[in-house]
C-alpha cells in the first residue's frame, strides 16, 4: 500500500454500507417537505405507530382465540381403559374400585369407558364400566360378562 492511497480525497466507505437518507433537505433532495411519509394519515404523524397486535380497530387476533391451557372438567372425570389391562386383575368381579386399588384409572374418573385393544385371554365379570361395541362382543366371545 502506498503513500497515495491514504489521501482524504480517495477514501471511500465500505462495500455494501448506503447512506443514510437525508430528509427535510429541500425539494431538490426528493425527501423534503413531507419526508417520504406522504400526505396526512396515522403513519405521517410523529408518534403514529399503532400497538403490537393493533389490527385497525378489528378485534385483534390473540383476542379472537381461546385461551392457552384450559382443561375441562368433564374430560377429568372420564376415562378410556383398554380391554386387555383387565386380564391383569386377579379380582372375581372387576368394578371401579378394584380398577383404583391397580392404578389402572384415576381417583376422579366417574364415568370409565372400555375400549377394545388386544385380544382379551380369560373370562372376566365386570360391573358398573361402560363398553364400545368391539370390546362387548371380544368380552362375550371369550365368556366374560357383565354383572348387574
Amino acid at each position: 500500500m502506498s503513500e497515495s492511497d491514504l489521501c482524504l480525497h480517495a477514501l471511500k466507505p465500505a462495500a455494501g454500507r448506503r447512506r443514510a437518507k437525508r430528509l427535510g433537505r429541500g425539494m431538490g433532495s426528493g425527501h423534503g417537505k413531507t419526508c417520504g411519509r406522504g400526505h396526512k394519515g396515522q403513519k405521517s404523524r410523529s408518534g403514529g405507530l399503532h400497538k403490537i397486535g393493533f389490527e385497525g380497530g378489528q378485534m385483534p387476533l390473540q383476542r379472537r382465540l381461546p385461551k392457552f391451557g384450559f382443561r375441562s372438567r368433564v374430560a377429568a372425570s372420564r376415562c378410556q381403559l383398554p380391554l386387555h389391562k383387565l386380564a391383569s386383575l386377579e379380582a372375581e368381579v372387576i368394578d371401579r374400585q378394584v380398577l383404583h386399588d391397580a392404578g389402572l384409572i384415576p381417583a376422579g374418573a366417574r364415568k370409565i369407558k372400555v375400549i377394545l385393544s388386544k385380544a382379551l385371554n380369560k373370562p372376566v365379570v365386570v360391573r358398573g364400566l361402560s363398553f364400545t361395541k368391539g370390546a362387548r362382543q371380544a368380552l362375550s366371545e371369550i365368556g366374560g360378562r357383565e354383572a348387574d
